[in-house]
């Protein structure tokens, strides 16, 4: 019987970042939440005014026996614009900055490895900025976050069209 591994990752809005991994084999739960903030237990109004410090974020709950966290950093890496710490696409300031928050120092050394390889790789132009931090206290959402992609499939589609979509197709496919 395996030990379910987390991982967690901010790359913008969370609501783009559920399917990509809820989608993959190994994969038990994909958690919208808040992470990486000085406020305790934060509601999603309070992270999007950008005073807590939080990010959006989601905690996934994986089999390493069936799937990597490397492999998890690599689909991450597919999802995000890794030189854009200001946000990401048409999400701007510091509650959707992208970071992977790492649990320990095997998931830093993946993270780090993979972040190297990523930027001698030349696939951007300008610098690889997602920063590699130590996890911090995770909040789930409230509900109408969590599984965004299957409940209001239209607006994510619209959340998707806001410059994500054409930034995956132009730099990773």
């Amino acid at each position: 019987m395996s030990q379910f591994e987390t991982a967690i990752f901010a790359g913008g809005c969370f609501w783009c970042m559920v399917q990509p991994f809820d989608t993959q084999p190994g994969i038990q739960s994909v958690i919208s939440g808040y992470t990486g903030g000085h406020t305790v237990n934060p509601t999603y109004a309070e992270v999007a005014s950008h005073t807590t410090g939080h990010t959006e974020a989601v905690k996934i709950t994986f089999d390493p026996a069936i799937i990597s966290y490397a492999q998890l950093v690599e689909i991450y890496w597919r999802q995000t614009d890794p030189t854009d710490a200001s946000g990401q696409f048409q999400d701007r300031g510091e509650s959707y900055r992208p970071v992977i928050y790492v649990n320990g120092p095997e998931q830093r050394r993946a993270a780090e490895a993979s972040k190297s390889a990523l930027a001698a790789s030349e696939r951007f132009d300008d610098p690889i900025v997602t920063t590699i931090e130590d996890a911090q206290p995770f909040y789930p959402a409230e509900e109408e976050h969590q599984d965004f992609y299957k409940r209001n499939p239209f607006r994510y589609q619209i959340e998707e069209m806001g410059g994500r979509q054409d930034f995956i197709q132009n730099k990773w496919r």
